[in-house]
């Protein structure tokens, strides 16, 4: 690597559809899910490391709620990519912590990118991703596309909403995904409608949803202010707490991120567009 440092934007992930068909044995949940991302999201910025060990210096809104922490996925991450030398790392932590973004997996998916464009990756990269999360192997190639198992048997998506104006809303309350799991009441609604990628946003659903609601209750105040806002859905994204709107025009999507925020200056949002 140069002393020209390499960029990249760790996509926020959401999930157009989750339905969660059974507890496996291993304690693990079967999965149909359709993962889709936002064209914004963390920023990272790695060059050649001034020492001998890979570093990371973390700066951003939600910085602090990951200061402190024993490991750090991105780290982790570099730990298992080979690279020739150390990296210096500095993530910009824009997106909100344990908010069924995939914020940790979007992260070590931009890792992985940098590493793609600094000297190729191994050959096992999926292999090693799905190691540091069920998530992490959609995140690396951050384009639309189906999680069934645990979420890291892929197939390829249908793109029909790709550029779709998308708000994202947060009432800053962190949910983490164990509890809203275990919370699940083990009851399989069915298989993810197949489709579009419309389609499946129209007719699927969240099945953390209500687990997420009973630990969180704010996150259905999320969800009715996003129902007035004219979207075409509005769905709880992964665990939660983090809620998503749709929309058929920019302008609709601009206005519902004005009047939420000055309805509720105190939530998180993120107006963006889906890849």
């Amino acid at each position: 690597m140069s002393n020209t440092p390499l960029c990249e934007t760790a996509y926020a992930k959401i999930n157009l559809a989750l339905h969660v068909r059974r507890r496996r044995a291993d304690g693990y949940h079967e999965l149909e899910t359709f993962f889709a991302f936002v064209d914004a999201g963390d920023r990272l910025e790695v060059r050649a490391a001034a020492g001998a060990g890979d570093t990371l210096a973390l700066s951003g809104e939600f910085a602090p709620l990951l200061e402190g922490e024993e490991g750090n996925l991105v780290l982790d991450a570099l730990a298992l990519l080979p690279r020739g030398q150390a990296w210096d790392v500095a993530l910009d932590k824009a997106l909100p912590v344990a908010a069924g973004l995939g914020g940790g997996s979007a992260d070590v998916g931009a890792v992985f990118r940098l590493v793609e464009a600094a000297c190729g990756l191994p050959e096992d990269w999926r292999v090693l991703a799905a190691r540091l999360g069920a998530d992490v192997p959609a995140c690396v190639e951050s384009v639309s596309v189906l999680g069934r198992g645990t979420g890291t048997e892929l197939a390829p998506a249908p793109a029909d909403l790709a550029g779709c104006p998308v708000l994202l809303v947060n009432p800053r309350v962190p949910l983490p995904t164990g509890p809203v799991f275990r919370g699940w009441d083990g009851v399989d609604r069915g298989a993810m409608p197949e489709g579009s990628a419309r389609a499946v946003a129209l007719h699927g659903r969240n099945d953390l949803e209500a687990p997420a609601l009973a630990l969180c209750p704010v996150v259905g105040e999320v969800l009715a202010a996003l129902a007035q806002t004219g979207a075409f859905v509005a769905r709880m994204s992964g665990s939660g707490a983090t809620c998503f709107a749709l929309f058929d025009d920019w302008e609709a999507c601009a206005a519902a991120e004005a009047r939420i925020g000055a309805t509720h200056p105190g939530w998180w949002r993120l107006a963006g567009r889906l890849r």
